[in-house]
């Protein structure tokens, strides 16, 4: 298929879409924590979209329900064996996660407001994560997407579980913010597609099979049905950059940190769902 129809192909499906949610089902995990997973769209999103919705109310019923209970949830066999690595020493120090941190707990709240300026830098959780096995275990760092880094990522994600997202995008965050931004509406590819031709001006519509949604990420680490494994949030944009026909960056660089913190922002209000369940 050449540019010119690959291009036509996608101008008519956005053409005329099947509209086909969000539906209005109410998540609560575990019959005990309810998830916010609609609410009013953050200032900064005055004239693009009103409401925030979380994905998870754009899948089936059956992905739906998989959220709904741990002992469902397939991700949660990763952030298990998280657990046990939190406990377990590792590198040239003889230290674990739990040497300076007695109880994973104390990491309630961190996740919500991911990623961050930590000494003059955006810091993503792989950043945290590796930065730590470095200074205090003397470890090797993980691999950004490999199961050990975001069975981790999803366990300190699970401490803030029910907490509404909450990233800063002043002071010393702004200009990081505002990188995120212009990469979100820049076109891309040999398809000239920006994210938010499909999250922001085509969410809830059909395009053959797959349902559009908004595209936070507030359910990430997200175990992915397709994938049968937790995905990280560079792992999705890298594909999303892939799918335009374009080269894409890489997970970790600076790029990808600056639209971690755009695309965060845009959930300010939801709920942490981590790890949430997506086809």
């Amino acid at each position: 298929m050449n540019k010119t129809t690959a291009l036509g192909l996608v101008v008519a499906l956005m053409a005329a879409p099947a509209f086909a949610g969000p539906d209005e089902d109410s998540l609560v995990i575990n019959g005990e924590t309810e998830i916010v997973t609609e609410t009013a769209a953050p200032a900064h999103l005055s004239g693009a979209i009103d409401t925030i919705y979380s994905g998870w109310r754009f899948r089936t019923d059956e992905t739906q329900s998989l959220e709904m209970d741990d002992f469902d949830n397939p991700g949660m066999l990763t952030v298990d064996a998280a657990m046990d690595a939190f406990n377990t020493a590792d590198g040239g120090e003889g230290k674990s996660c739990s040497s300076c941190h007695e109880d994973v707990a104390e990491f309630a709240g961190f996740t919500a407001s991911m990623p961050k300026v930590m000494d003059g830098k955006l810091t993503t959780t792989e950043d945290f994560i590796n930065g730590h096995r470095a200074d205090k275990m003397g470890a090797e760092p993980l691999k950004w997407s490999g199961d050990a880094m975001q069975g981790m990522v999803a366990l300190l994600g699970l401490q803030s579980r029910g907490m509404p997202v909450n990233v800063a995008i002043d002071g010393d965050a702004a200009p990081y913010w505002e990188q995120g931004k212009e990469m979100y509406y820049t076109r891309y590819g040999q398809l000239e597609l920006s994210c938010a031709n499909c999250h922001e001006d085509n969410y809830g519509n059909m395009i053959r099979a797959d349902h559009l949604s908004q595209g936070q990420t507030n359910g990430f680490p997200t175990y992915r049905l397709k994938q049968a494994k937790l995905i990280s949030r560079h792992n999705r944009f890298r594909g999303c950059i892939r799918d335009t026909r374009a080269e894409t960056f890489a997970e970790g660089s600076d790029e990808f940190r600056a639209l971690e913190l755009y695309v965060a922002s845009r959930g300010n209000g939801l709920s942490v769902e981590t790890p949430a369940v997506r086809q």
